[in-house]
């Protein structure tokens, strides 16, 4: 009975038909990916791209892009315009046809574009069909051609602003004359607030990023960006004219290995699609494609990877066939270049995509007519022949660069040979470190280093482990120390610096060897944070110029190849103080001894002793170092976490403290000289200790 009823219930008049740009309002995540931030950006990105495809075709020189303080968006471009007479088939004006059909454009086969990022026909449609209001002025034939939107719909503003009255109409209004030969496309538009949520906004930063990488992928064409949102009105302008080498430059986070490596070569394949014949009828048709494969690569002393990929200049965050073939390709020539060149012995084994990739920049563009995304939001290339003609040549270039290298690259594609077995090593290395460096009980044999002092806690949230300045301190922290969560590794002086140092010289070294066994979760590219043996790594040096460069360099080895560590927040600097001051009959109930961390601090307690009448044994103890405390005072000061203070290590900015390391430990004397001299003159002599 019941299921009769539900079929009764449910019959063809219960069945939805969404027309035109109806079905962008009912599902816009379906086109533009959401309705927050992202999705504005989104649209944004649709109209840029249309004008920068004019600009790929050769007919544009100039884009411009506004953010004006009531939420419109403006962009203007030079482009041949967007056509304004009749299309025959449907008998509205090329501009309305584009603005309201979805899956309309001359980006199908017709023969109007090469190579294009737009390839739906959905962009300028739904950007409309999302926008309360939307204004295009096309300069063509030597006139202004006008015509207005409300959510899609043609039609008459009486007024400015989305809000004015407005009537339906469809057609062209005419703006009068332009000046010869001017020809051009101006789009503006009211996002809809009832289809966006209300924080979602446009970043200014995103739209700096994308612009400013629309012209390095474009030479000769001008981005010009106004915000006229705050108070103070933004403009930039992005013109580069090195194209993707320049691209790759300014991507790179670390010093070169070698030059900027150009391989460019082109493809053709065959993929049989729907055309439109003069009848107005989908006919399947194999046509030929010519792909443009265009890379750039160089490689730096760091282990961090940057791979950003592109296709017709859109970019493609998620990859696709083109960077797997590129990957692809890297690999399998690396390897054989490695074993032409001895690096690598019969008996070794290969190196893998991860050694190869690490400290690696590239950039890997292709042009092609009617790219196959995945997906509207055009994140990842589907292209099945773009994985074989790109890996074909960047194969084939890239051996013809180590086969004849030009004056002066000999050497640096050697180095980055050497770099690419050094990180194979390094992996190989970590991988049976991480093996061997499991916390083990006392019934098995430990690998970890003989100096290492232990705790007996297996709970790696409470366990400290203490890198300690000399054999002095730590005998006086093994007494001091809290055996069940506290373990000492106490490192001779001032270890390696491996900003300078390679991979390979930083593993040879035994504090840093140390250093990372004892940590016990790799190192580089293979750290894994969730292996760290304790919680918390603290550096314990003495309150000198001496312990404030063996802290640096401490530092420096945790940044380049333990950086996980420091983003989460779990190194610290112990802090020891650096006087003590016996006070002569205290008080009952008051402290004998009072320690200061400054010479600035101990000042301000002696004065306040003064003031209150104490008097105080002198002189003042200094201490020189952690040696010179006992172990209650030490764990009174410095290790118990009762009392002591400790710096929490942060890194807010990874690429702004890669900049000051390199800065001041790099191999480079010339601006680490011009830093102090600039600088001295700065710095309190007081204060250099505290």
């Amino acid at each position: 009975m019941t299921a009769v009823r539900a079929e009764a219930g449910y019959t063809a008049r219960h069945l939805s038909v969404l027309d035109g740009l109806e079905a962008v309002r009912k599902r816009p995540g379906m086109y533009i990916g959401s309705t927050d931030s992202r999705g504005l950006m989104h649209c944004l990105w649709e109209i840029v791209d249309n004008a920068v495809d004019e600009a790929l075709s050769g007919y544009c020189t100039r884009i411009e892009v506004e953010l004006y303080p009531d939420g419109s968006i403006e962009v203007r471009d030079n482009g041949r315009g967007i056509p304004v007479d009749i299309e025959p088939r449907t008998g509205l004006p090329g501009v309305e046809l584009v603005y309201t059909r979805l899956h309309a454009g001359g980006k199908f086969g017709g023969g109007s574009y090469g190579a294009t990022g737009g390839l739906h026909g959905v962009g300028a449609s739904v950007v409309n069909a999302l926008s309360s209001r939307l204004d295009v002025e096309v300069d063509r034939d030597g006139r202004v051609h006008q015509i207005s939107f409300r959510r899609g719909v043609p039609g008459i503003f009486d007024d400015e602003g989305p809000n004015a009255k407005f009537r339906k109409k469809s057609g062209l209004r005419d703006g009068g004359p332009t000046e010869p030969g001017v020809t051009g496309t101006r789009v503006r538009w009211w996002p809809d607030r009832k289809i966006f949520l209300p924080d979602a906004e446009i970043s200014l930063d995103e739209v700096r990023v994308r612009l400013r990488q629309t012209a390095f992928l474009v030479p000769g064409l001008t981005l010009m960006l106004r915000d006229g949102r705050g108070e103070e009105v933004v403009e930039e302008t992005f013109a580069f004219q090195g194209g993707i080498a320049e691209f790759t430059e300014f991507l790179a986070p670390d010093e070169p290995v070698c030059d900027v490596l150009r391989l460019q070569g082109t493809g053709h394949f065959h993929e049989t699609v729907p055309v439109l014949d003069e009848q107005g009828h989908m006919v399947l048709t194999e046509v030929e494609r010519e792909l443009e494969v265009d890379v750039a690569l160089r490689w730096g002393k760091g282990y961090d990877t940057v791979v950003r990929s592109f296709v017709n200049v859109i970019a493609t965050p998620k990859g696709g066939t083109h960077v797997a073939g590129f990957e692809r390709a890297l690999v399998r020539t690396v390897n054989e270049q490695l074993r032409e060149t001895r690096l690598l012995r019969n008996g070794d084994e290969p190196v893998i995509k991860e050694d190869v990739l690490e400290g690696l920049t590239a950039v890997v563009a292709v042009r092609m007519p009617e790219p196959q995304f995945e997906g509207q939001t055009k994140e990842i290339l589907g292209t099945a022949a773009a994985s074989r003609i790109v890996a074909h040549v960047v194969s084939r270039e890239l051996k013809a660069l180590f086969a004849t290298p030009k004056r002066g690259q000999k050497q640096q594609l050697r180095a980055v040979l050497e770099k690419i077995v050094a990180a194979a090593k390094a992996r190989i290395a970590a991988r049976e470190q991480r093996d061997n460096q499991r916390r083990k009980s006392a019934l098995e044999n430990s690998a970890l280093p003989a100096k290492l002092v232990d705790c007996r806690s297996d709970d790696v949230e409470r366990s400290e482990l203490f890198i300690v300045e000399g054999d002095s301190a730590l005998g006086t922290a093994k007494l001091a120390r809290d055996s069940e969560f506290q373990a000492l590794l106490p490192i001779r002086g001032k270890i390696l610096n491996v900003q300078k140092a390679s991979v390979s010289d930083m593993l040879k070294n035994a504090e840093c060897a140390a250093i990372i066994q004892v940590v016990g979760a790799g190192s580089g590219r293979t750290f894994d944070l969730s292996a760290a043996r304790y919680g918390k790594i603290i550096l314990m040096a003495d309150a000198d110029v001496d312990g404030a460069h063996i802290r640096c360099l401490l530092l420096t080895l945790f940044h380049r190849y333990m950086r996980p560590m420091i983003e989460a927040g779990r190194v610290f600097a112990a802090v020891p103080p650096l006087h003590r001051i016996e006070i002569l009959n205290p008080g009952k109930g008051q402290d004998k001894y009072l320690y200061t961390y400054s010479d600035a601090e101990l000042h301000r307690v002696l004065a306040d002793l003064e003031r209150r009448g104490k008097r105080w044994k002198e002189p003042v103890q200094r201490y020189k170092g952690l040696g010179e405390m006992d172990a209650d005072q030490l764990a009174e000061t410095t290790m118990d976490p009762r009392h002591r203070v400790l710096r929490r290590v942060r890194i807010e900015d990874a690429e702004e403290a890669e900049r000051i390391f390199n800065l001041l430990m790099g191999s480079e004397v010339g601006p680490r000289r011009e830093f102090i001299v600039q600088n001295a003159a700065a710095i309190d002599r007081e204060n250099i200790d505290a």
